[in-house]
């Protein structure tokens, strides 16, 4: 896919509510629908995302983060400029704990293990990216597996991503042999026609909360199942 087809990507009208898990004088919490864009595109047909959404009743709410497309979950969302700062620090400093379950092709040999495969840009292939050894940044992923499913052979797996890597977790999944059911960019067709959505949902979320700094944890109980 190149740059110019991606941005003529027309998102299909998402008609599931953003669904409010917590909120302070500081920030929210929420739950993102799989098929919302975290942001609105260049494309102007790309109009709907959680920013366009959120920002008509909280004018000066900004992204701390942001999930895929696909992907469905909790999300954080920062009131101020200095509350945008002070996680935007914790993202970066890789004090942010993050859970996701996911729905992989096929059954996974071990129970858990680590990948950790660097990834880079990948200029002929563009959006997605690549494992690269010469030109790739770290990229960690833990995993473990929560069940095993026949009919076809499946895997349901918590990741804990240990860095913070566009497309992490999707091509990981890929680069072991077990792309994400669902997913357009690092799947076959086969496994892209086994879902109808990418199935992966951020589950949780661990941080320091910007005013009292005490930890405190965010949860999505997971949809994928049901899917």
């Amino acid at each position: 896919m190149d740059k110019s087809i991606f941005d003529n990507f027309v998102a299909p009208p998402c008609s599931d509510e953003i669904d409010i898990l917590y909120e302070d004088e500081s920030m929210l919490v929420i739950n993102k629908p799989s098929g919302l864009l975290s942001l609105s595109g260049k494309n102007p047909k790309n109009k709907d995302s959680v920013h366009y959404r959120l920002v008509k009743d909280y004018p000066a709410i900004t992204l701390a983060h942001r999930l895929d497309f696909g992907t469905s979950g909790v999300m954080l969302l920062a009131k101020s400029k200095q509350v945008n700062a002070n996680l935007t620090q914790q993202f970066q400093a890789r004090t942010v704990t993050k859970r996701y379950e996911s729905i992989l092709a096929g059954h996974l040999r071990n129970e858990e293990g680590v990948i950790d495969l660097p990834i880079a840009k990948d200029a002929a292939l563009f959006p997605r990216l690549k494992i690269c050894n010469q030109e790739g940044k770290e990229a960690k992923s833990k995993y473990q597996v929560i069940e095993r499913l026949t009919g076809p052979s499946r895997t349901r797996v918590q990741f804990t991503p240990l860095t913070g890597r566009t497309h992490q977790l999707r091509l990981h999944s890929q680069a072991i042999g077990h792309p994400i059911l669902g997913c357009d960019l690092y799947g076959s067709a086969e496994t892209q026609g086994l879902a109808s959505r990418l199935l992966l949902h951020a589950l949780d979320i661990t941080i320091k909360h910007p005013h009292s700094h005490k930890l405190i944890t965010f949860t999505s109980p997971s949809p994928l199942l049901s899917n």
